[in-house]
């Protein structure tokens, strides 16, 4: 058995030099300010000039990420996209030029106009509790990471500007005392959900605590950690279903529509649907939505941002303006037809 495990470590490692491996070689025929790069498994992207190397370090049918880097200096991160056997660049950072970003700034107030900007757009539309990410927990190391307890400030201003509650993730037990003036939910996420010391800790306060569940968890693991909380005397849980992880790699996650009537016969608990996560594509948000009212959810999640193309995280699954409005009419039509009102 331990012969084992040591070949399992060793294949994992050999498969991440042979990922750290796979450099971009340079095609003569750019020309511009962009070249053209292919990396070791023939997939080309046009990046700008100064990029002087893309090198894997993960490894995915549709998505990739590489270093992106001058000479042998390693400047950030940058995601690419590949479909069809075409690659294009998003969210490209000139580091040069990272100072400028507002993310850089002391007093954040650039965000602050962001942010109640969205808060009071959707606020219009209908929306009755803005959701935002302070500290976000990412799959890859190298993705914005949250703006922390600046972020927690900046929300806490959007709800003063609004009124609209705020609901956001924590991730560690020891932030509890941070949060617990700065938002009127906290929210537990997937990769948390069986973080069991931080929702017995959780389930000490009283604040609603929203459950999202894992993507690979069953309705009766998700129950449990519902649990965990309850078990502390805080019955105050919100259930969210979010998408659960399949083969298909088309959409981000596959939503599991039948946890809905599932969870609200298993339990007396509030489900709410996640349709932003679930599918990872904008214009899959509206009919997964309409999916959702239909099964009876009892709220939806909706990620909508101002600008989603310059997105820090999750851009490409975030509602303009607009479509959010068409959004929310679309699904008040539904839930008339199904009897429900929004």
């Amino acid at each position: 058995m331990r012969n084992r495990r040591w070949i399992c470590l060793l294949l994992a490692v050999l498969m991440v030099l042979a990922c750290t491996a796979c450099g971009a070689k340079a095609n003569d025929g750019a020309s511009g300010d962009m070249r053209t790069l292919t990396d070791g498994k023939n997939r080309t992207v046009e990046v700008p000039k100064q990029v002087e190397r893309v090198v894997c370090v993960g490894v995915g049918a549709l998505r990739y990420s590489c270093y992106v880097g001058a000479a042998d200096r390693a400047v950030g991160v940058e995601d690419y996209e590949t479909k069809a056997g075409m690659s294009r660049l998003y969210n490209y950072v000139n580091f040069d030029k990272f100072k400028d970003l507002p993310v850089t700034g002391t007093n954040g107030e650039p965000y602050v106009e962001q942010i109640i900007d969205v808060a009071k757009h959707v606020q219009a539309d209908g929306a009755a509790v803005l959701r935002g990410g302070a500290w976000k927990p990412r799959s890859s190391p190298y993705s914005f990471q949250g703006l922390k307890a600046e972020g927690l400030e900046l929300l806490h201003k959007a709800h003063e500007a609004t009124g609209l509650p705020v609901v956001t993730e924590i991730t560690n037990p020891a932030h509890i005392d941070i949060f617990m003036n700065k938002c009127d939910c906290f929210q537990v996420g997937a990769r948390n959900m069986q973080n069991f010391e931080l929702l017995k800790e959780l389930g000490q306060t009283r604040k609603p605590i929203l459950l999202k569940r894992g993507f690979a968890n069953t309705m009766e693991e998700f129950l449990m950690s519902a649990e965990y909380i309850m078990a502390g005397g805080n019955e105050n849980v919100i259930l969210c279903e979010r998408g659960i992880r399949t083969y298909e790699k088309y959409t981000r996650n596959t939503l599991d529509i039948s946890a809905v009537p599932v969870l609200k016969r298993m339990s007396h608990l509030p489900v709410i649907v996640d349709p932003s996560h679930a599918g990872g594509i904008y214009w899959m948000v509206e009919p997964l939505a309409k999916a959702a009212v239909a099964a009876g959810a009892d709220g939806l999640m909706i990620e909508v941002h101002n600008d989603p193309a310059h997105a820090l995280s999750d851009g490409a699954q975030s509602l303009t303006y607009d479509s959010f409005h068409h959004t929310m009419n679309a699904l008040r039509a539904v839930a008339a037809a199904v009897d429900r009102e929004i």
